[in-house]
């Protein structure tokens, strides 16, 4: 395993998509290379079974297998991190044991959703897992409803197992962190380059990075306002609706993986695939992964 100092160097972070098979079951020879895609362009790490990869709709035994069979695959290569989050703590401990004796890096925690709970309570619940290893924080008040402000983040940065927040509270608050010494990663793909070049961030854990890894590792890089304005039109389009809908959505319509959904995602509509391809085919072949993207044929997709 790597030292928190280690996982600190990953500047480029890809919240890897999880590809299925059609029978519903998650599709590991492409799940590897997707991986392998992010390796060839010298990404840093993944975030394995998180809202991008579809953790949330998947049990524990896929969840966890998923992030053992990334360690063996690829841990001599990229920095693991296991999302063993949970609004339920006890579920979160137990999961985040699993991963780290699966050999995971690092463990990515949220606070609890939808069933929320005093600040009293989140600090506890970061406690209890902070104890069991190394780990992110990661704060998407947009999905959990509480966010986690900085007097909440400011006492736990002391423990020995934090390292560092997932900020989707903006550039303002990343750079007062960076300034204090706590770690923060960009939660937002369009923020990333500023956050990064300009406010300091040690990075971005990135949803577009799964169809350009290239171009975002230039991002991340050196500063350039130019690439950085002419992908703002690819990232506005990766949320047009919520993650991962449309990053699914792109990488079938590339080839890159089967046209296969989870409910309760289901495909873009026609106009917003259309918007997507003319995007993503304005771009240089060799940046995206896949094909040059074409609309999906309805007849293919599988919703299950």
């Amino acid at each position: 395993m790597r030292t928190l100092e280690q996982i600190k160097q990953a500047s480029l972070i890809t919240a890897i998509k999880t590809p299925f098979l059609t029978s519903g079951e998650i599709d590991l020879v492409t799940y590897d290379q997707l991986v392998e895609e992010q390796i060839a362009a010298n990404v840093d790490g993944i975030v394995v079974g998180g809202t991008t990869g579809e953790g949330q709709l998947m049990n524990w035994e896929e969840h966890l297998m998923l992030i053992a069979h990334s360690v063996n695959k690829f841990s001599d290569k990229l920095v693991i991190i296991g999302n063993t989050g949970s609004n339920n703590t006890r579920e979160a401990i137990k999961a985040t044991q699993y991963g780290f004796a699966s050999g995971m890096d690092a463990a990515l925690q949220i606070n609890p959703y939808y069933g929320r709970t005093s600040l009293a309570g989140v600090k506890e619940h970061f406690a209890r897992l902070l104890d069991i290893g190394p780990a992110f924080i990661y704060n998407v008040a947009g999905r959990t409803g509480q966010d986690l402000t900085p007097d909440i983040i400011a006492p736990l940065a002391q423990h020995a197992h934090f390292i560092g927040v997932k900020e989707c509270g903006g550039n303002e608050r990343i750079a007062q962190y960076e300034q204090q010494g706590i770690a923060c990663w960009s939660g937002n793909d369009d923020e990333a380059h500023d956050a990064r070049h300009i406010h300091k961030a040690h990075g971005v854990i990135s949803v577009t990075s799964n169809l350009v890894p290239g171009l975002f590792r230039e991002l991340i890089n050196v500063k350039n306002e130019s690439l950085n304005d002419s992908l703002q039109a690819l990232m506005g389009w990766m949320f047009c609706e919520p993650n991962p809908i449309a990053i699914n959505t792109a990488l079938m319509m590339t080839g890159a993986v089967k046209p296969v959904f989870r409910l309760p995602y289901v495909p873009l509509s026609v106009e917003q695939q259309t918007q997507g391809v003319a995007l993503i085919n304005a771009l240089n072949e060799n940046d995206f992964v896949g094909r040059r993207a074409q609309l999906l044929n309805t007849e293919d997709v599988v919703i299950g």
